[in-house]
């Protein structure tokens, strides 16, 4: 039987399940809102659909009804045709990363989780159906139990950014108490939450911002914060680091960023060439080219500098959804939200982004 629900203008199809004794609950059949994307463009291109489909569930994989999903970078850059040799065939996309909400349903395998539990995560940046949805379709380990001391729409700002810094200082770095690490660009949300990151490790963090964010970065565990816009960094940050993660990714600031690392320290940049080569040139030439550049960087600076250098992204690393949700819960994780905006205002909240009118961080409300 199917259930229908009416929400403001919008009808939608609630799911319908099976449950079964040994406690995993079969998707039967549904449809329901989502933002699509049917082609590259700006922010007008995104289309609110009623009767979209949500597609049977994997073993390992969970159906999430979506209450908050954020607008990360990747999104308007996706919409905007980044990434367009990956994503182009495979035209209409639903956009959107980072959510939190209720499991709706689970897949035969799931054990972590049950129907009704507050959950919240992220998906893979390659992930097709993505998060601006109803229900949102994500694999087990790319989710974890909610902090109950969060709303969802502070929970669905963190996993995104959080679980790329992580990759970053966590699994590439590996840092370790006592260490120096400099964040460049710490006031955006992955500077932030690599901010934090550095700080729950103990370690010794130093930054540099826009002045409009030094308070927030000193108080997410700074130690020094330079507002590059009124003081010259190199000048301003004394002493080597271990670490260096570098959110901008331009020329000069890897220049600076590697000048400022000791020998056999990492240099990991947010900004790596491989989807904007493979947009470039195709997924045939593309890939080899940029595994060619990056290879090429990595011997430069090994026998340069003495040190390491990454193109850093995000990928689901259930351990570091783990930290995320601990440091969350204990309040030593925070994304500040500046704005919401109902998920039937998903082209207005782009163009808001696009146009640069709200700094911070936005998240799309679903009722």
């Amino acid at each position: 039987m199917q259930r229908v629900l009416s929400r403001r203008s919008h009808t939608f199809k609630t799911c319908d399940y099976e449950f079964f004794k040994s406690g995993f609950v079969r998707f039967i059949a549904t449809s329901c809102r989502a933002v699509v994307l049917p082609r590259f463009g700006g922010p007008e291109m995104l289309q609110l659909r009623s009767d979209v489909e949500v597609p049977q569930l994997k073993p390992n994989e969970v159906l999430v009804r979506a209450r908050a999903v954020s607008i990360n970078p990747l999104d308007t850059r996706m919409r905007s045709g980044y990434g367009r040799s990956i994503f182009e065939p495979l035209l209409p996309l639903i956009l959107g990363r980072d959510i939190s909400g209720e499991v709706a349903a689970v897949g035969n395998s799931v054990r972590s989780f049950s129907v009704g539990e507050e959950v919240f995560g992220a998906l893979h940046p390659t992930a097709v159906r993505g998060t601006y949805t109803d229900y949102a379709v994500l694999a087990e380990d790319e989710l974890a139990p909610k902090p109950p001391s969060l709303t969802h729409v502070e929970a669905s700002a963190i996993p995104f950014a959080a679980l790329t810094a992580w990759r970053a200082l966590k699994s590439t770095a590996r840092i370790t108490e006592g260490q120096r690490i400099l964040v460049v660009g710490g006031g955006g949300a992955v500077g932030l939450a690599a901010i934090q990151l550095a700080a729950a490790a103990r370690c010794h963090v130093t930054t540099t911002c826009g002045g409009q964010s030094i308070d927030r970065v000193r108080e997410a565990g700074a130690e020094q914060a330079v507002d590059y816009t009124a003081e010259d960094i190199e000048l301003a940050i004394k002493g080597k680091f271990d670490a260096v993660l570098d959110t901008i990714g331009v020329p000069e600031t890897e220049r600076i960023g590697i000048k400022f690392l000791k020998r056999g320290g990492h240099y990991m940049t947010l900004q790596g060439e491989a989807a904007s080569l493979t947009d470039r040139y195709g997924l045939v030439a593309g890939l080899p080219i940029a595994t060619a550049i990056l290879l090429k960087k990595q011997i430069q600076y090994r026998y340069s500098h003495g040190i390491e250098y990454w193109w850093t992204y995000m990928r689901a690393d259930s351990d570091g959804l783990d930290e995320i949700h601990r440091l969350s819960e204990a309040g030593k994780m925070k994304i500040p939200v500046e704005k919401t905006f109902p998920i039937t205002q998903a082209r207005e909240a782009h163009e808001a982004k696009d146009k640069k009118k709200i700094p911070g961080k936005v998240v799309l409300e679903l009722d």
